[in-house]
């Protein structure tokens, strides 16, 4: 990345207009440029055919079009793999691609580090480094898109080149970064930049209470809540964002975001063995969250050495569960997936390649 020049895809479609607006240029080149900005192999404005030469000049003086170049990568047995991106500063954030028969699930970062210091999360021991820009944050999915691009035919997990889903679960936490996260989230699911299905992409957030409006005004990406449990005490102690904002708070702000009505919030759950997961839980859980649309989904927990947690076993989970389908809820159960590469949720800690 080039510090001295702006880079195209730190812009949405309106802001690009706006940025050739300013070198006077019509503003249906800003649309052009955009049609260019996100096909694979598009790395100069060379390559822009449309476009006079005398303003392909001008881009090339003063613009750049950035790019992750080759990426750390690591497979897993279950054919997740791994990417570390290093960053024009040095650092490295990870993305990880989780291939399934009928789509293939991007999970990306939102910062270098996370400030949020959730106790069971290996992220979280890294510290708060720097927010990723709009361009670093799409960088990711286009990085992705073009290691697929160049895999076999053949390949068992990786038949599909296509990226179907982006969910913002990876490192960082969105809602802290969220100008960037709303512009890159209109660059994905504009037609002509990566155009993505706005139904196929998910932020998540350990509950930023106060942000939670404002993404949902702005944005139709559906929405996932880290809440993990609804105890005060222990839920501060797992995650001392709840210190802010309490789970009432968080449930309250839950209420009111604005989403269509078919539409539900997706509350993810960890359950750690002898912390959050007895019957009592299950039934505080379905207590609190009778009056939201939701759906809920039971995340085995991956465990980490350094972290001192252990993940409920097969059987607690199942019971957990039923006590939340008695009660009428969706309840999913999610298969953990590149646990093997430490790619699985809450692994992420940006040391390949340190």
């Amino acid at each position: 990345m080039t510090k001295d020049k702006t880079d195209l895809k730190n812009f949405s479609q309106t802001q690009l207009v706006n940025f050739v607006e300013s070198l006077g240029q019509s503003p249906f080149r800003g649309r052009q440029i955009m049609g260019w900005l996100y096909r694979p192999g598009i790395t100069e404005f060379s390559q822009m055919t449309d476009l006079a030469k005398a303003f392909r000049s001008v881009l090339e003086e003063t613009c750049t079009i950035s790019q992750f170049k080759d990426p750390i990568t690591e497979r897993a047995e279950d054919g997740c793999v791994k990417f570390g991106f290093r960053l024009y500063d040095n650092h490295i954030i990870e993305s990880v691609l989780i291939p399934e028969p009928d789509r293939n699930t991007l999970c990306i970062s939102s910062q270098v580090g996370c400030a949020m210091k959730c106790s069971f999360c290996l992220t979280g021991t890294m510290g708060f480094i720097r927010n990723l820009s709009p361009a670093e944050i799409v960088n990711q999915i286009c990085g992705v898109r073009d290691f697929l691009l160049m895999q076999p035919a053949d390949d068992e997990f990786l038949r599909s080149k296509r990226i179907t889903n982006v969910v913002f679960m990876g490192m960082g936490e969105p809602l802290n970064n969220l100008e960037n996260v709303l512009t890159s989230l209109s660059i994905m699911t504009d037609p002509r930049g990566l155009n993505l299905a706005e139904r196929r992409i998910t932020v998540s957030t350990c509950g930023i209470a106060s942000k939670l409006q404002e993404l949902g005004e702005r944005s139709s990406a559906n929405l996932a809540i880290s809440l993990h449990t609804v105890d005060d005490g222990i839920r501060s102690k797992l995650m001392p964002v709840n210190n802010t904002y309490s789970v009432d708070k968080l449930l309250d702000a839950c209420r009111n975001f604005p989403m269509p009505k078919r539409k539900r919030i997706m509350f993810e759950y960890i359950l750690l063995k002898g912390i959050n997961d007895s019957d009592q839980q299950a039934r505080r859980l379905a207590k609190k969250l009778r009056d939201i649309p939701c759906k809920i989904n039971l995340l085995p927990y991956n465990d980490s050495p350094e972290l001192g947690y252990k993940g409920s076993d097969r059987n607690r989970i199942l019971a957990f569960q039923d006590i939340l389908r008695r009660a009428h809820y969706s309840v999913f159960i999610r298969h953990s997936r590149g646990g093997d590469i430490s790619a699985a949720c809450g692994q992420l800690a940006g040391k390949n390649g340190r």
